[in-house]
């Protein structure tokens, strides 16, 4: 993935009601009108996060009769470990002469 790509996904966790949407959603998947009932907020608003996390690969959907149905997305899940690994490592021996981490 480029910068991109790594942007796009990590800026779908930057709001506090997507986090919460991933939290509820690690228990398996959830039809919409239980995320509508759990989180107290608009469809319309539900809707909005629902399309950044879908987009972004972090989140999968069906749908189940007249309601969406979401679940956290394993390859999604595995891209942004990914992406927090490539930017976050320290590679062994950059602070072999490091007197601060000795």
């Amino acid at each position: 993935m480029g910068y991109r790509e790594d942007v796009k996904m990590i800026k779908a966790l930057a709001d506090e009601n997507r986090l919460a949407i991933l939290e509820l959603l690690q228990s398996g998947e959830k039809c919409a009108c239980v995320l509508l009932e759990e989180l107290n907020i608009t469809q319309s608003t539900l809707s909005h996060h629902m399309k950044l996390l879908c987009d972004s690969g972090l989140v999968e959907y069906q749908k189940i009769g007249k309601w969406m149905h979401y679940s956290i997305s394993p390859s999604g899940s595995k891209a942004i470990n990914d992406i927090l690994k490539k930017y976050t490592s320290i590679p062994e021996g950059v602070c072999s002469d490091c007197k601060t981490c000795k």
